[in-house]
């Protein structure tokens, strides 16, 4: 078996720069491209473990923010850590809490050295620098920790974005120096916002340090016009290097994906499937659809057809649509159920088109049903 950390790229498609890959973490190998499910609060929510390890979930993600708000570090201690307390046996990357210095800025007071945040919970002072971030990620036991960052909102000054540059940068190299879990990789993150230069100069800061076990693309769906997110995947991908895997945070469209993958991106992590499903939209092939909608009230089909899903196999979308309109735990279950098995259907079938010389027709197919000017039920972002 391959050392914990090793990346092997075990086939190229000819026309892209998409690959299929296999990091090698302490919880066993996960395939690339793969997409993460989020387990913010160490629950994917309204999935239970043995479901998402059915579907062939290779690993999720922990948000180490908000698992230091609740439950608290004591118990991760007494528990022996994120994996044995929610009964997850395969990987789990937890983000490093700079998502939340751009997400809380009405909670939070920056500092050269870190960021105090005031608890969404109950307004308790709480720091997080670099090394509380490792600290806490080193508790959880994450088999991918990510360096402590400040993630930009867009759109904001020049000035502001390369005092975030400097900041990540900072960071980076103190997360770097702190020990580590077992086995426990760590990944750098590329901020710069919409400024090519910026990112560079990132990019490059990062990879002088030589310390990092792959790289994220960050701050590229945080704000910006659909028209720049694309352009600074690009932009970010091609200053990262080929030999590591390359992270896309927070980006889960269905045509976004493909198009990162062509860029040599390798993995994703996006809330839309579980999140989505609790408002009754439901993913499918050709697109997707609300199912609470009343034209839906009499319908006895599936909520797919040919979906081999529980949901599909079992109820119809006018129970699935009543148990959403009477708030009953089911129609979310159901739904989420459903939108996870077809997120990873199309892993699935992206990985197959890469193994079989046929990316660039799944592309433009995956373009054509759920890109930003596709027609009918794909057309809404996020199909």
């Amino acid at each position: 078996m391959p050392d914990i950390g090793t990346f092997e790229i075990l086939h190229e498609d000819p026309e892209s720069r998409a690959r299929l890959g296999r990091l090698w973490t302490a919880h066993g190998p996960v395939d690339t491209p793969v997409f993460m499910p989020v387990g913010t609060q160490a629950t994917v929510k309204s999935m239970a473990p043995w479901e998402l390890e059915e579907l062939n979930c290779g690993i999720l993600l922990g948000n180490t923010y908000h698992l230091n708000v609740r439950p608290g570090m004591e118990v991760f201690e007494k528990m022996g850590g994120l994996h044995r307390f929610m009964d997850w046996k395969r990987a789990i990357l937890t983000d490093s809490g700079g998502y939340q210095v751009f997400s809380l800025t009405h909670l939070r007071r920056m500092t050269p050295d870190g960021v105090w945040f005031q608890s969404h919970v109950d307004g308790t002072k709480m720091f997080m620098g670099p090394q509380e971030s490792m600290a806490i990620q080193r508790t959880l036991g994450s088999d991918i920790a990510m360096a402590f960052d400040e993630c930009p909102p867009c759109p904001c000054t020049p000035e502001y974005a390369c005092q975030a540059v400097d900041r990540t940068l900072s960071w980076a190299a103190q997360c770097a120096q702190q020990p580590r879990a077992p086995g426990q990789l760590v990944f750098g993150i590329v901020q710069g916002g919409v400024h090519p230069e910026l990112r560079e100069r990132c990019a490059k800061g990062l990879l002088a340090l030589g310390a990092f076990d792959g790289y994220a693309i960050g701050g590229v769906s945080v704000g910006e016009p659909e028209d720049l997110i694309m352009p600074g995947v690009r932009m970010t991908a091609d200053l990262l290097p080929r030999e590591r895997p390359r992270y896309l945070m927070g980006v889960g469209q269905f045509w976004q994906m493909a198009e990162s993958v062509a860029l040599g991106v390798d993995m994703f992590d996006c809330v839309m499937p579980t999140r989505l499903a609790r408002h009754g939209t439901v993913f499918t092939r050709s697109g997707r659809y609300s199912v609470r909608a009343a034209v839906h009230r009499l319908d006895d089909r599936p909520l797919e057809d040919g979906c081999a899903c529980p949901a599909c196999q079992r109820f119809s979308r006018g129970y699935v649509r009543h148990l959403l309109n009477v708030g009953e735990i089911l129609g979310v279950r159901l739904t989420a159920l459903h939108n996870m098995f077809g997120y990873f259907g199309f892993i699935a079938r992206l990985r197959d088109s890469i193994r079989e010389n046929r990316f660039e027709a799944f592309r433009a197919e995956t373009a054509r049903v759920y890109g930003p000017d596709a027609a009918g039920p794909g057309a809404a972002a996020g199909a």
